[in-house]
C-alpha cells in the first residue's frame, strides 16, 4: 500500500522563521520527482523555490498563495508506492522502507536529477493514499473547486455576527486595514465579499468617501446618556513582513546594541575617475564587462580592511570578546522593487577589481529578479554603501549587524577644488565610515577612512601599498 508522507517548511537558514506562499508549482494529483520545486515561497531574505525530498503524488497542499507559514508547519503529503503497482507510473520506493526521499529539502543541495514531467493522476488512483497523516494538520487546500455550486455558508467575523467571506486573504486583508466586513456590501454571488471589494473599501476610506453597509448593524446603548462616540478614520496600515520586517528589525537591532560613531571626509575622486576610464579603454570593443566605480572602491575598501584589521571583525556579546574574522565577505547594498537587500561578495580580499566588479553584477542581477539566494544576502563582515545613486551627498548610515563598521559614498559631483595651489574644478565625492566604537577607537577608524581617501585621489597608492 501507498505510503502518505507530509513534508513541512524546512528551515531556510539564518533564523528564518516564517515564509509567504507566493506560487504553488504542483496541484493535488500531480506526480512530483525527488527534489522537485513545488512552492515558490517569500522570505525575508529573498524568493525561494523549495523542493520536495520526496517522490510520489501530491494528495493535499497546505495554505493558499499569500499565506505565511511558520517553519516546521506542513506545505503539502505526497503518496509514495511502497510497492510496484501500488501507483501509476515506476513510483516504487528505493529505500529500506520503500519511501522515496533524497533527504535535503534546500534549492542547490539536491540530487541534481531533472525534475520529472508533471502528469495528472485519477482521484481514484489515489484515494486509497489520502488517509489523515497521524498528527494534526491544518484544512489542506486541494484542487480547485467546481463553478457552478452552493456559496459556503458564511463564517462568522472575529468581532460577532455573521459575515459573507469564505477567504482567509480577504479577511487578513480587511483586519490590516481595521475594516469590518459586515459593513460592505459582497459583490459575488449571493453577496460574497470578495477581495475586490475590500480593496475597494480600503480606496473609498483613504479618499475619505463612506463605504455603504450591506445591511444596518444594530448598536447597542444605555436608554439614556450620550451616544457614543465614532472612532476617528485611521490610516493606511502598511504590515512590517518580509524584507521590509526583515530591515527593520535588523535596523532596530543595531541601534540597541552598537555603539556606533561616524567620521566623514571629502575626497577628490578626478584621478578615480580617470583610472576606472583607462581600465575600461584598454581592452577595446571586445573587452569583458566595464568596471564600475563602486567595484573600484570595493577594492580600496579590502586593502584598507586588511591594514585596518578592527574594522573586519564582530562583537561576541556573551563571551565579551572581539572576533577579528580572516575573510572579508563584502556586503554593498541594493535597491530592489522588494526592498533594500544586502548582496555579499565572497572572499573579496582574494578578488581583483574585475572579479569583484563581475560577482557585484550577477548579484545586482539576480537581486532585481528577486532570485538571491538566502546564503548570498547573508554571512557579510563588512557593508559598503553607494548612496550618491539617489543624488546625495552624505549620510550617517546605520551598522548593518553584527558587523563592525560600513563605509557610505556620496555622488561624485564637479565641485571648486584647490589642486596643486590652484583653484581648480575637480570630481569630489564625500566618504563616510560609520564604526562599532567598541572595536575601535577614533584614530583606527580615521586611520582607515583616510587610506581610503588618499586610494582615491591617488589610485596609483594602492598598487604601491598592496
Amino acid at each position: 500500500m501507498p505510503q502518505v508522507l507530509e513534508f513541512k517548511l524546512p528551515d531556510l537558514g539564518e533564523g528564518l522563521t516564517e515564509a509567504e506562499i507566493v506560487r504553488w508549482l504542483v496541484e493535488v494529483g500531480d506526480v512530483v520527482a525527488i527534489d522537485q520545486p513545488v512552492v515558490e515561497v517569500e522570505t525575508a531574505k529573498a524568493m525561494v523555490e523549495v523542493p520536495c525530498p520526496y517522490g510520489g503524488v501530491v494528495t493535499a497542499r497546505f495554505g493558499e498563495e499569500g499565506t505565511e507559514l511558520p517553519v516546521g508547519s506542513p506545505l503539502l503529503t505526497v503518496a509514495v508506492g511502497s510497492a510496484e503497482g501500488d501507483l501509476p507510473g515506476d513510483l516504487s520506493g528505493s529505500g529500506a522502507d520503500g519511501a522515496e526521499s533524497s533527504g535535503n529539502v534546500l534549492v542547490g543541495y539536491g540530487t541534481g536529477a531533472p525534475a520529472a514531467r508533471r502528469r495528472r493522476v485519477r482521484p481514484e488512483a489515489i484515494s486509497a493514499a489520502a488517509a489523515p497523516v497521524a498528527e494534526a494538520a491544518p484544512v489542506p487546500v486541494t484542487a480547485p473547486a467546481p463553478a457552478p455550486g452552493p456559496v459556503p455558508a458564511p463564517v462568522p467575523d472575529e468581532a460577532s455576527g455573521p459575515v459573507a467571506v469564505v477567504s482567509p486573504l480577504v479577511r487578513r486583508l480587511a483586519r490590516q486595514h481595521d475594516l469590518d466586513l459586515r459593513q460592505l456590501t459582497g459583490s459575488g454571488r449571493d453577496g460574497l465579499i470578495l477581495r475586490a471589494d475590500v480593496e475597494s473599501a480600503i480606496r473609498a476610506a483613504a479618499n475619505g468617501t463612506a463605504v455603504a453597509p450591506s445591511v444596518p448593524v444594530p448598536v447597542s446603548r444605555p436608554a439614556s446618556g450620550p451616544a457614543p462616540v465614532s472612532a476617528p478614520v485611521a490610516g493606511e496600515r502598511i504590515p512590517l513582513r518580509g524584507v521590509r520586517g526583515a530591515v527593520a528589525d535588523k535596523l532596530a537591532r543595531s541601534r540597541r546594541e552598537i555603539p556606533d560613531a561616524t567620521c566623514w571626509v571629502d575626497a577628490d575622486a578626478t584621478e578615480l575617475m580617470a583610472a576606472r576610464a583607462a581600465m575600461n579603454g584598454a581592452g577595446g570593443p571586445t573587452a569583458g564587462p566595464k568596471v564600475s566605480v563602486l567595484a573600484l572602491l570595493a577594492r580600496i575598501c579590502t586593502a584598507a580592511l586588511a591594514r585596518f584589521p578592527e574594522l573586519n571583525s564582530t562583537v561576541d556579546l556573551e563571551a565579551r570578546e572581539i572576533v577579528r574574522l580572516p575573510a572579508v565577505h563584502l556586503g554593498f547594498a541594493a535597491q530592489t522593487e522588494r526592498g533594500l537587500v544586502v548582496p555579499v561578495v565572497r572572499d573579496a580580499q582574494s578578488r581583483n577589481a574585475e572579479s569583484i566588479g563581475a560577482e557585484i553584477g550577477r548579484l545586482t542581477e539576480a537581486a532585481r529578479m528577486g532570485k538571491l539566494t538566502p546564503a548570498e544576502l547573508t554571512g557579510g563582515t563588512f557593508t559598503l554603501n553607494n548612496y550618491g545613486v539617489f543624488g546625495v551627498d552624505g549620510s550617517t548610515p546605520i551598522i548593518n549587524h553584527p558587523e563592525a563598521a560600513m563605509l557610505g559614498v556620496g555622488r561624485i559631483v564637479p565641485k571648486p577644488w584647490v589642486h596643486r595651489g590652484e583653484l581648480a574644478v575637480r570630481q569630489v565625492v564625500q566618504l563616510s565610515l560609520t564604526f562599532d566604537h567598541r572595536v575601535c577607537d577614533g584614530g583606527t577608524a580615521g586611520g582607515f577612512l583616510r587610506y581610503v581617501a588618499d586610494c582615491v585621489e591617488q589610485p596609483a597608492l594602492l598598487l604601491r601599498t598592496l
